[in-house]
């Protein structure tokens, strides 16, 4: 689940959900975020919510779903979008947003490497299958 991510003790935020966050922290200029970088699917994300506005942090582009959480952990943005478990890790608080769907592609050249079998062998198997489904389930997808 990806979701806006804040440090608890931000006030502007408290008792919102992530659209109202959201809206709070574009309406504010002194509200700094951290992005993500073009080409994530989380950018993507960050874009369309953002409906062309360009917020103080916009050009502020880490790689990853620990770096945003780290720059907001840390006081270096106020808030930004990242997954669940890693705004967890950094103890910031969570206002979920949209499911993070993921494509799996591969060069057939390597489908026998034992890591990759076993990937594979995983995602055909119908207990780990089972399992996939109760968790989209939970999320609501």
């Amino acid at each position: 689940m990806q979701g806006f991510v804040h440090r608890p003790s931000d006030t502007r935020f408290a008792g919102l959900n992530a659209a109202e966050a959201l809206r709070t922290a574009l309406a504010e200029n002194d509200c700094l975020m951290v992005n993500r970088n073009a080409g994530s699917g989380t950018r993507v994300l960050i874009d369309r919510l953002l409906e062309g506005a360009r917020p103080a942090g916009y050009s502020n582009q880490p790689r990853s779903h620990n770096a945003v959480a780290a720059a907001v952990a840390q006081e270096r943005a106020d808030w930004g979008i990242a997954i669940e478990p890693v705004a967890l890790m950094y103890g910031l608080s969570f206002l979920a947003l949209a499911p993070e769907d993921y494509d799996f592609l591969l060069r057939e050249s390597r489908r026998d490497r034992p890591a990759l079998a076993a990937f594979l062998a995983a995602l055909r198997d119908e207990t780990v299958r089972e399992k996939i489904r109760a968790l989209r389930m939970q999320i609501g997808s």
